[in-house]
């Protein structure tokens, strides 16, 4: 038997089609009820729908007045605050391309993709690192304000197949790639719904992730948004000691974070939460032994999921069918994924590299600019995830880890060739290499490699790395060695480099 699965299409999406449109769609029928509620341990900023969509839509007047053209990129400079999706969603609702970036990224990152995209116009917090030198106009959030009550745009509506949006993921290269969506994405998600979330009109989905990772933006407030449900979003400053209270104190429902934060949320005490049906977790594999802990303190599971920035998630465990022990769970409906070899499929329960339909509603468009690499990625029909799986005579799907030397930071794919490049400039590094490592049973961390003349201060290493790499994307150790492990051709062998640290460490 094929690793394949396939159990038929799912319903198309619509031939005109406004992902803003969709998203916002059951506004007019439930105005009032709670949108958005932005939390504080002292008490929560709340946006209706009828509010949210109105703040949108004038939002992407203001954005059109300022003589923006169809496809022209928005390039978004904000941190968690409301204005983040309400800008994502106007500029989607002109028929503008929203490019949202991490907060913490440094100018020298953003200079690059302002290089890269183009854009027509930058909308900025204050403090935020710009592009040097900045390429286009720049409007400020208290701008961005002004426009929620200009009267309302009406949403551009047209082949679902365009581009809509562009987010940006590190790949294998070293370069963060810039990953383009159609508007159909949007559509795709419908899958998850059942397939992952178990998500309900009367949900109220608390996401623990900030709004400018494209899992909270999914996950946590476009999904909700699109099947009438309530979103939850802890504010600037909330820390995982707070999340408990603020799961029970606002009766959510559904709780997604990323494996990092449950492990901080569960060293501190978890009181009753008798509205909570179950968690979500994405980002990384999840360690049995948080998702044991979570179960002991709630009494709830918590449903896993595997994707990716170029298809979101498609593969997952859901309320309706949780995922088999050791496993990340099941293709969702409508889905058709196979475990590939080199001749094609593999038998069951062989390992192979992970591919999705290059049918997939949710498949991005192609990589910005980048034709020959987008083209890499695709096998016949298939598209490549570049991760090493197996797939049972049921359809689930065993993780056996990636094909390639990308890391792990709280959840965001982090290159190592990226953290080595910046590392390399170092004047007292002769050599250096990068790579994920276990310091507890259930923590990881980035580690920086290092061959120098003499040992060198950590702390200056950090603050040099600073100035170029997101914190995120910084090591959190440094370790000099005499000589980097290397293959026959040259190439450094990061896993060697992993293994031996972790076994002189007592982590393996």
């Amino acid at each position: 038997m094929d690793a394949v699965f396939d159990q038929g299409p799912p319903p198309p999406c619509p031939a005109r089609f406004n992902l803003a449109a969709y998203v916002l769609a059951l506004a007019p029928e439930i105005p009032d009820k709670i949108a958005l509620a932005v939390l504080s341990p002292s008490g929560a900023q709340r946006w209706s729908y009828a509010r949210l969509e109105a703040a949108v839509r004038g939002t992407a007047a203001g954005l059109l007045d300022r003589g923006l053209q169809p496809g022209d990129r928005v390039f978004m400079r904000l941190g968690n605050t409301v204005e983040f999706p309400i800008t994502f969603l106007a500029a989607l609702a002109a028929d503008l391309i929203p490019v949202p970036t991490s907060a913490l990224l440094t100018a020298p990152e953003v200079t690059k993709i302002a290089n890269e995209i183009a854009p027509a116009l930058i909308v900025a917090e204050p403090g935020l690192s710009l592009p040097d030198p900045v390429p286009c106009p720049v409007i400020g959030t208290d701008t961005l304000a002004t426009f929620h009550d200009l009267p309302p745009a009406e949403y551009a509506i047209g082949d679902p197949n365009r581009p809509g949006y562009i987010i940006y993921t590190s790949g294998t290269s070293g370069s963060p790639r810039a990953v383009t969506h159609a508007h159909r994405a949007i559509w795709a998600r419908r899958l998850m719904w059942s397939g992952w979330y178990g998500l309900r009109p009367d949900d109220r989905l608390l996401h623990a992730g900030a709004f400018n990772w494209t899992y909270t933006l999914g996950t946590g407030l476009l999904d909700p948004w699109s099947i009438g449900a309530t979103a939850l979003i802890p504010g600037k400053g909330v820390t995982p000691a707070q999340l408990p209270l603020l799961l029970k104190r606002h009766d959510a429902t559904i709780f997604a974070a990323a494996p990092g934060v449950y492990r901080q949320l569960l060293r501190h005490p978890v009181p009753q939460l008798p509205k909570l049906r179950h968690g979500l977790s994405a980002g990384e594999k999840l360690p049995d032994t948080t998702r044991a802990h979570w179960q002991e303190a709630t009494g709830t599971q918590i449903h896993e999921a595997f994707g990716m920035s170029e298809c979101s998630t498609f593969v997952s465990g859901a309320p309706s069918h949780p995922a088999q022990d050791g496993t990340l769970g099941y293709p969702q409906p409508g889905r058709r994924v196979a475990v590939l070899g080199e001749n094609g499929p593999v038998e069951a329960d062989q390992p192979g590299t992970l591919a999705v339909s290059s049918r997939d509603p949710g498949l991005m468009l192609g990589y910005w600019g980048q034709p020959e690499e987008t083209a890499a990625r695709y096998n016949g029909g298939w598209f490549l995830t570049g991760d090493t799986v197996s797939m049972n005579a049921d359809g689930a799907i065993t993780y056996l880890g990636r094909s390639d030397d990308m890391m792990n930071a709280g959840g965001v794919r982090v290159s190592p060739i990226e953290v080595e490049t910046a590392l390399n400039a170092h004047p007292g590094i002769h050599e250096c290499a990068a790579a994920e490592v276990r310091v507890k049973s259930d923590t990881t961390v980035i580690a920086a490699f290092y061959t120098a003349d003499s040992d060198l201060d950590p702390a200056e290493l950090d603050r040099f790395a600073s100035r170029s790499l997101a914190r995120y994307k910084a090591p959190r150790i440094y370790h000099r060695v005499a000589a980097l492990p290397k293959n026959p051709n040259g190439k450094i062998q990061r896993r060697k480099l992993r293994a031996e640290w972790e076994a002189e460490h007592d982590q393996a």
